[in-house]
């Protein structure tokens, strides 16, 4: 089977499209047969060495790169009872989904309706799930509570947004371009600001009476987080889930105390996916949002995996808008 695979860390040159066998599951494992597998943020930190020494996502090389997917059950190991050939089916965090084939723990696999196209799924399992569980077992999010979303139009920031507000909650976004404000207030954002230069703080203190909001859910870090804490209620909840645009490595914790005694979190999505039965529910609410269309993401260019490299180069150099699929499968929706 074709897989894409990295032996050493750099840049997109260092990915291969190599012939390996096609892997057999083991007890409590599936064989899916992929369609389609999301390109990411974590494909890029994946190949440039950023989790060779975590303890969350111990990814080694040499590896098929690739940490979401969907396609169809090709075949189950023994004692799967809960999958059969041909089912349709979506995953994450499991490193091997550029390739032609990956081998999946049942307890980590979904079911994908009929109302949700494969590639949709492929696009919007991984995002989704931290979509949701950041709106709800973090943000706790619901009627009377309010939230500021930074990258309102990102895969994570359109589901983020529309979440919340399913959830009942105010929603404030941010965006880089004045063109992208449409698409967060379609996904349910009450107003929406431009991010740069700390431009959303003056706006959002004066809409919220100089109170601020519950929640702020910040991916970018660097350029943000600070701003963050002047638009964070008294005894509110900071959320950095990413670092887009750099991390910050120079905070003194008093500043959360000066900024008015308040929390400060850094979750990741693995400790919010502890078993099957989380995975099922947080699975069921994404599909059922995204079936009804209360939930909403983009989607970009796709990639063949030829062009896995090209792929790369455009996240990096920020041109690949939506959420870009890699097509393993031919014809498949």
């Amino acid at each position: 089977m074709k897989a894409i695979r990295i032996e050493r860390y750099g840049g997109p040159e260092v990915l291969q499209l190599q012939d390996i066998p096609v892997p057999a599951p083991d007890a409590g494992e599936v064989l899916v047969r992929m369609a389609h597998a999301g390109i990411n943020v974590m494909d890029g930190g994946t190949r440039k060495g950023a989790f060779a020494n975590s303890q969350t996502y111990p990814v080694h090389l040499p590896t098929t790169i690739g940490m979401e997917g969907a396609g169809t059950v090709e075949r189950v190991g023994a004692g799967v009872t809960g999958f059969r050939p041909g089912d349709r089916v979506a995953y994450c965090l499991v490193w091997n989904s550029h390739a032609e084939f990956a081998v999946v723990p049942a307890w980590q696999l979904v079911h994908v309706p009929p109302a949700v196209p494969l590639c949709l799924a492929a696009a919007a399992t991984f995002q989704g799930f931290t979509a949701h569980y950041l709106a709800t077992d973090v943000g706790r999010l619901g009627p009377g509570r309010s939230c500021l979303v930074h990258a309102a139009t990102g895969g994570v920031g359109q589901l983020l947004v529309g979440f919340a507000a399913r959830l009942g909650a105010i929603v404030y976004g941010t965006v880089r371009a004045e063109d992208d404000k449409r698409i967060a207030r379609e996904r349910g954002a009450h107003e929406v600001f431009l991010s740069g230069q700390g431009g959303f703080v003056a706006p959002l203190l004066e809409l919220t009476g100089d109170v601020g909001v519950d929640v702020v859910f910040d991916s970018v870090g660097k350029p943000t987080l600070r701003d963050d804490f002047k638009v964070t209620r008294k005894k509110g909840l900071v959320v950095n889930f990413g670092a887009s645009g750099g991390a910050v490595d120079d905070l003194n914790p008093a500043e959360l105390g000066e900024a008015g005694s308040l929390h400060l979190t850094r979750p990741r999505l693995k400790d919010h996916l502890p078993d099957a039965d989380t995975i099922q529910a947080r699975a069921a609410a994404l599909y059922a949002g995204l079936a009804d269309g209360t939930l909403s993401l983009a989607l970009g260019r796709r990639y063949a995996m030829e062009q896995i490299s090209v792929a790369h180069a455009d996240l990096e150099d920020g041109k690949a808008e939506g959420k870009p699929l890699l097509d393993i499968a031919e014809g498949v929706a």
